[in-house]
């Protein structure tokens, strides 16, 4: 049973911080794609960032999101947010998918064949 579990959401005023974490389980994520999501209020589900063998970013987050993954403690992925606005306001979502991804399909929710049920973060002005 794969499972993925996002951690590290909250509130934080506009200019903070947060660190986001998804904690992957059930099979190894080695070889898979991994990549942050996000649904704001009344918003559709919309690509943030992703993890291959290189990184990937939505044009909104460049510059600010930092995506990672912790090859040491395995299948662990995080997404450093800096200079947060409150238009970042969403809840956060990891997703897996057995893709090889390019600029074209990396941003394609239907892609990833695994979800976690997101962690929410709301940036105040």
């Amino acid at each position: 049973q794969v499972q993925l579990v996002e951690s590290g959401g909250g509130v934080v005023h506009a200019g903070g911080s947060l660190r986001l974490s998804c904690a992957a389980s059930g099979r190894s994520f080695m070889d898979i794609t991994m990549g942050w999501f996000r649904q704001g209020p009344g918003k559709e589900r919309e690509f943030v960032a992703a993890f291959s063998w290189t990184t990937y970013y939505s044009d909104s987050v460049k510059g600010r999101f930092t995506v990672s993954r912790d090859w040491a403690a395995r299948n662990t992925m995080y997404l450093q947010m800096t200079s947060l606005k409150p238009e970042d306001t969403a809840v956060y979502y990891c997703a897996a998918g057995s893709f090889v991804p390019n600029t074209r399909i990396v941003g394609r929710l239907n892609e990833y064949e695994y979800w976690g049920l997101g962690t929410q973060v709301t940036v105040s002005s």
